[in-house]
């Protein structure tokens, strides 16, 4: 599996040579359904976590504790093999039934909850990401770590899942944890990764408008500019916001992915200072509501528009292939400090 994001409508740096040396590598990452194993970058899939290594639990309060929380993983999966198998029956039968009395029974009885956990939640498999897949990874690192895990408690704190970050070295593994322990519910079934693998790819990318200099952001709103130099390349309905087009289409790429900008549209850009040593970070990883939007389709990969890809649930968001939805539909971004991967890092709903 591959994908190929298209090339952007036109070179940015030639209209605006300011944003040249500002320039970052971010992965795109381009999840996808499919059976991944604990050797695969994925994600939701199984994770190569050591066999004498504890398994993480959250131990925290947990927001909106009531008398009961969500169905179980295994429910969530179930439920969602439901839904995929009445959308193939209203896809080839549109007049129905699209569901058998079983389903129906079943689903409404598995969404009626479970009993809220008491003590520790066992946390749930986010990511998992290989070096050799994703480069970028040993110089945001620690040393000799090849290998990234990322988890969460599938409970909100206080408006999103608890994560946490693991490095590690893969050939240090030797014995891998056959069958990891499982939270007895989840609050919301959005936080219950579907298996994916990831075909990354490196793309550049540019700051998002609001972490450029106002000489710069005042350079984007011209369209006379735009006009001067693009033409037909830019889409004439951006004429009163041409710095959209820019947004949109040149500057920071959506989707999961690696490195890169910070995206910036649930709040303005906040500081992102290390909380030991006070020095700038850098992003790490951003966790996605969806790959690519309607203002942003043209970030869709080729093979994507070609038709190669996976029919989705008509409640999904779009190119939403994970099932994770954030707040809404907003993502979470890691940021960790270059002077040392080992000190606290900052998440963000973004």
């Amino acid at each position: 599996m591959s994908r190929t994001t298209p090339p952007r409508p036109f070179d940015v740096t030639a209209l605006f040579p300011r944003l040249a040396p500002l320039a970052r590598t971010a992965t795109r990452l381009h999840p996808r359904p499919g059976s991944p194993s604990v050797h695969d970058s994925s994600v939701g899939g199984p994770l190569l976590w050591p066999a004498d290594e504890p398994w993480p639990h959250c131990d925290e309060p947990h927001e909106g504790h009531g008398a009961s929380a969500g169905p179980s993983p295994a429910q969530v999966r179930l439920l969602r093999r439901h839904r995929a198998a009445m959308e193939d029956r209203r896809r080839r039968d549109p007049e129905g039934p699209w569901a058998t009395p079983e389903e129906l029974s079943t689903d409404d009885r598995l969404q009626a909850g479970r009993p809220w956990p008491e003590g520790p939640t066992a946390m749930l498999p986010v990511a998992q990401l290989y070096a050799r897949d994703v480069p970028q990874l040993r110089t945001l690192g620690p040393p000799g770590a090849d290998l990234l895990q990322v988890l969460w408690c599938p409970f909100d704190h206080p408006a999103a899942p608890r994560p946490g970050l693991f490095w590690r070295s893969a050939a240090e593994v030797t014995d891998v944890l056959g069958a990891p322990p499982e939270p007895s519910a989840i609050q919301f079934s959005d936080y219950l990764p579907d298996p994916c693998l990831c075909a990354p790819e490196q793309v550049a990318e540019y700051p998002n408008p609001l972490e450029l200099s106002k000489e710069l952001r005042e350079q984007l709103g011209d369209w006379t500019r735009w006009q001067a130099a693009a033409g037909s390349a830019v889409d004439s309905s951006y004429e009163a916001a041409p710095e959209e087009f820019y947004l949109n289409h040149l500057s920071v790429s959506p989707g999961w992915k690696v490195g890169g900008w910070s995206n910036w549209g649930l709040t303005d850009p906040v500081p992102r200072r290390c909380p030991r040593c006070d020095t700038g970070m850098d992003p790490l990883l951003t966790i996605a509501s969806t790959e690519w939007d309607g203002a942003g389709g043209s970030w869709a990969p080729i093979e994507d528009r070609a038709g190669d890809i996976p029919p989705l649930p008509q409640a999904n968001p779009p190119a939403n292939f994970t099932r994770v939805v954030l707040a809404g539909g907003y993502g979470m971004q890691f940021h960790i400090c270059p002077a040392c991967p080992d000190h606290p890092y900052i998440d963000l709903i973004q």
